[in-house]
């Protein structure tokens, strides 16, 4: 899961693009990275930690330009502690290409030796994002050759990229002296909207990962890109579109909505907070056929995505809804911080009690999702020292049981706690008095009822259906031992943790 965004103006966009990025810190906090043009050269500056710290009054005066695109990452393929991964990307033919990528390809080993036996493009690093962009730069060179670089050519280009890559990807690339590129995976999996505004100097348009980046820099969203679709938005800021692929349908990843997305985004017609309200009642639902509302005495959320979940939950039982826990936001989410040592380390620091809320009180603690669990068994334990009498937890999300191979930190069987776990053994695990978990079909159909429109989810991580239908076994295996052959590294946890500090202390 990456953020990313892309401008065309008539204006320098650098501060336009570092704005937009910062409302994107939740979609990844590894890495960022902004490239601006201006004629047809480029402007790179993107190194390791989060926006604020990536970039200085210097950095942001070498960006001159434009044009440009950014992104904010957080690492699912190749290797999460080199800067040299860090997007974006550029390759120099043809014309001259930079990218920035959402998502993973599940075929990116076999491109990789397709690209430097068949293509003769070499391959420097293990990010799938680098196979990307020389698919891309080698489909526009066929599509383009002995003729003018037309919005046609372009739209030719993406649509052989789609027969030859598979995942999950939403892009944005800037094409110099041409424009800006923008596409989407044919099932629509990972996010991507465009939007405008009419400035003095004339139209801008601004493609990004979620509709609060639009709004949240002054634009007005147009709509979601489509699946399969490719954009075009030429230098004066008109925009092309095309369908790409043969047989698109829109199988959003049910992910974003559970936890990934900003409450306040709107993606594929669907609100993110009107799901997650929905998905709170339908969990009331469960939790009134598995403990007696009676044996309730507040409802207390695990901050930030959860919040809308408990909140109707808490209408729906008929209990009071109340803050119990205290979340630093100085500190990462512990989801997507890379290294599992980093993650449990960082709980406490990033979460403390309000005791009046828990003492002499049956809780029920309410979290969007469990994934590994160790922060939920920490969490259940700083609310027993707190003085809870009994303490029940509810996710607002089924069991996370199978891994994920679309871009969100979960490929390996061995780190879900519900990976060959019932749940009683679950419950055991994290210390709860009872645990209450989200019905899959009942989330799908509450979720879905928002667009009508959709083909269904991208929900493999709860259900087990790949989607691209490319996945096997052996790709599962691939991915674990990408991951155990990279160290945890106790220097870059420890780069982290200065980091944060210094966040602290300057705050």
């Amino acid at each position: 899961m990456c953020g990313i965004v892309g401008v065309i103006s008539k204006s320098p966009v650098n501060q336009l693009i570092y704005d937009a990025l910062l409302l994107l810190q939740h979609r990844g906090q590894d890495a960022a990275g902004i490239v601006t043009m201006q004629g047809t050269k480029c402007f790179m500056h993107k190194a390791r930690g989060m926006v604020r710290d990536v970039f200085r009054t210097r950095n942001m005066r070498a960006l001159p330009g434009p044009v440009g695109l950014g992104q904010v990452r957080y690492p699912t393929a190749g290797n999460a502690y080199s800067e040299e991964e860090a997007q974006p990307f550029y390759v120099n033919a043809p014309f001259g290409i930079v990218l920035v990528h959402n998502g993973n390809l599940t075929n990116a080993l076999a491109l990789k030796e397709e690209l430097f036996a068949i293509d003769r493009r070499h391959i420097n690093t293990t990010s799938d994002t680098e196979v990307l962009i020389n698919v891309l730069a080698h489909e526009l060179e066929r599509a383009a050759r002995n003729l003018p670089l037309t919005p046609d050519e372009i739209f030719k280009a993406v649509s052989a990229v789609h027969k030859r890559i598979k995942g999950s990807y939403a892009v944005v690339a800037l094409i110099a002296g041409h424009g800006l590129l923008a596409f989407r995976d044919p099932f629509g999996i990972r996010p991507l909207v465009f939007g405008e505004s009419v400035t003095a100097d004339g139209r801008e348009v601004m493609v990004a990962s979620e509709s609060v980046a639009i709004e949240g820099t002054g634009h007005t969203v147009t709509r979601d890109v489509a699946p399969g679709e490719a954009i075009f938005i030429d230098l004066e800021g008109q925009v092309h579109a095309k369908q790409c692929a043969d047989a698109p349908t829109l199988n959003p990843c049910m992910f974003e909505f559970v936890y990934l997305a900003r409450p306040d985004s709107v993606m594929d017609g669907i609100s993110v907070y009107q799901a997650r309200l929905n998905m709170g009642e339908t969990l009331a639902q469960r939790v009134i056929s598995t403990i007696r509302p009676n044996e309730i005495d507040v409802v207390i959320p695990i901050p930030e995505s959860s919040r809308p979940s408990a909140m109707q939950l808490a209408q729906k039982l008929g209990k009071p809804y109340r803050e119990g826990f205290v979340k630093n936001r100085y500190v990462g989410r512990t989801f997507i911080m890379p290294g599992q040592g980093m993650r449990k380390k960082s709980v406490r620091q990033k979460l403390n009690t309000i005791g009046m809320e828990f003492k002499g009180r049956n809780v029920l603690l309410v979290d969007d999702s469990i994934v590994r669990g160790t922060t939920s068994k920490e969490i259940v334990q700083m609310a027993r020292d707190a003085g809870a009498r009994k303490v029940y937890m509810a996710s607002a999300a089924p069991p996370v049981r199978f891994p994920n191979v679309y871009g969100i930190d979960m490929p390996t069987k061995e780190e879900l706690i519900a990976h060959n776990r019932s749940i009683e053994e679950i419950r055991e695990f994290i210390g709860a008095d009872a645990l209450i978990y989200q019905d899959v079909d009942a989330m799908k159909k509450v979720v879905g009822a928002l667009n009508g429109k959709l083909s269904g989810f991208e929900a493999s991580c709860f259900d087990g259906h790949y989607v691209t239908g490319d996945v096997s076994s052996a790709d599962f295996d691939a991915m674990a031992a990408q991951r155990s052959s990279q160290p945890e590294e106790e220097e870059g946890n420890d780069r982290t943790r200065l980091a944060l500090q210094s966040a602290n202390e300057r705050s």
